[in-house]
């Protein structure tokens, strides 16, 4: 009950404000010292960078990742490769088994070719994490305010998670590296010697579905890769781009 009343007395466009121009580390140790029952949302390197920010913090923290099916044999073993480097319990979420039978039975296994992606992804990934956040009283990603132009421009640091959060129960969202660069984050990667998707040595830059994802050209923007047959506005899975932008 004291954890409830502390999170409902949270000013989050005040925090919002407060955190904006702190490091991720601290925005990321305010977030943990803040709530006990928060997790990191792992796929990426982003992700893997907030992994060994809180493992550094000496923090233990709630880590997860969503199994769609459909991933690369190399995300596979790089999701097992963190779980060994850092000792810890990764939480893997998995899609519904008969809705995804139901949606390959009658559409098959490429659909998303032809009516747009957010069916699948609504079925493999949204209602997963809909279930995990429903546990959560927070979470944290690795969004970035460049990882696109059309629908991340104005990620906020922290925010009320309005996507995820129910009439009695309100879940706040924290995005540590928002303002950080791909540049930065790969300089964090290299200098500390994180591990990282092996996809990235052959032009991967933004990975998902191995079949929503492609290499990128010299000078794409890195959300190129996804989705690729779709319009730029609509390269979202449905994870975010159902967020606010804004802290409230």
């Amino acid at each position: 009950m004291a954890q409830t009343i502390a999170q409902s007395a949270l000013d989050i466009p005040s925090l919002d404000a407060e955190l904006s121009t702190q490091s991720p580390q601290r925005i990321l140790e305010r977030a943990l010292d803040q709530f006990d029952n928060i997790a990191i949302s792992f796929s990426g390197a982003e992700d893997v960078v907030l992994i060994d920010m809180a493992h550094r913090l000496n923090k233990k923290v709630q880590v997860f990742s969503l199994d769609t099916g459909r991933l690369h044999a190399e995300t596979y073993q790089f999701i097992e490769q963190v779980r060994k480097h850092y000792g810890c319990t990764i939480d893997i979420l998995f899609p519904d088994t008969e809705k995804v039978q139901q949606l390959v039975t009658e559409k098959g296994l490429f659909s998303f070719y032809e009516d747009g992606h957010n069916e699948c992804c609504g079925i493999r990934k949204v209602e997963p994490l809909r279930r995990k956040l429903g546990t959560l009283d927070a979470w944290i990603t690795g969004q970035r305010k460049d990882q696109n132009p059309s629908t991340r421009a104005t990620v906020p640091v922290v925010q009320v998670d309005t996507a995820f959060s129910s009439d009695d129960r309100q879940l706040i969202k924290f995005n540590p590296l928002a303002n950080w660069s791909s540049a930065d984050v790969w300089l964090y990667i290299r200098g500390f010697e994180v591990p990282y998707n092996p996809l990235h040595e052959k032009g991967f830059i933004s990975i998902g579905c191995e079949p929503c994802t492609r290499a990128v050209l010299p000078n794409q923007h890195e959300r190129e890769g996804r989705w690729w047959w779709e319009d730029a506005t609509k390269k979202e899975c449905g994870l975010h781009a159902i967020n606010p932008t804004k802290s409230a």
